[in-house]
């Protein structure tokens, strides 16, 4: 009997589930996304490479909050990766992004998803920001990301992404989240973020760049 043969037998199921899982452990990867913002799940899931399989908190049984008391966007992302690592066992991968306008000190900076208060409204952050700016001729912003990602054994790793631009007088388009209907990326073509279709902000956003380098050190990582 040769081995085909041998595996198409009954008493081969045995060897049929190890070689599967076997497969399944080698060619696919288990991460965790620290956050179970749905706009943000699915802009990070259409960015990476279907050899990773994506989970958000509640696919692994989180539901508190999770700690976020960094003064760093760098300190808060480790710090919410390094959380779910400790305390469900899971590769794990977090970000926290900010607005930072020259005009405003760099403000809101750390706290952009806070900035209103701690509700974290998106409409109350952006009607907060634009009456700050009211009386500012200049309107020049960074939108900044930084990704930390914890593997097996502790290992942490760090990626960021960043996309110049300017805040519009008042919010334009339905798309996004955040403060997307205010932000011209430099690199567009004039639109908002929140006029662009998901393909085209992932063109420029700083998530995607982010991203980017999340994805290529994953895939160094499933080539050794």
């Amino acid at each position: 009997m040769d081995f085909i043969a041998f595996l198409s037998h009954d008493r081969a199921r045995p060897a049929r589930f190890f070689i599967f899982y076997t497969l399944a452990y080698f060619l696919f990867m288990r991460l965790c996304f620290a956050s179970n913002n749905a706009h943000k799940l699915d802009e990070i899931r259409t960015l990476l490479p279907p050899t990773v399989q994506l989970l958000n908190l509640a696919d692994i049984g989180c539901h508190e909050e999770l700690p976020e008391t960094q003064p760093t966007l760098a300190g808060n992302a480790r710090q919410k990766a390094q959380y779910v690592f400790d305390n469900y066992g899971v590769a794990c991968f977090s970000d926290d992004t900010g607005l930072e306008v020259a005009a405003l000190g760099g403000e809101p900076g750390v706290y952009s998803a806070r900035y209103a208060g701690p509700e974290r409204k998106d409409a109350a952050n952006v009607a907060k920001l634009l009456h700050e700016l009211a009386t500012q001729p200049q309107r020049e912003a960074h939108f900044r990301t930084v990704i930390a990602l914890v593997l097996e054994g502790g290992r942490v790793h760090e990626f960021s992404g960043e996309v110049a631009g300017a805040i519009a007088q008042a919010p334009i388009g339905g798309r996004g989240f955040g403060y997307d209907p205010v932000f011209i990326p430099a690199e567009g073509d004039g639109r908002t973020f929140a006029e662009m279709t998901l393909t085209e902000k992932n063109m420029l956003s700083h998530r995607a760049r982010a991203v980017d380098g999340l994805i290529r050190f994953l895939q160094s990582e499933i080539d050794e």
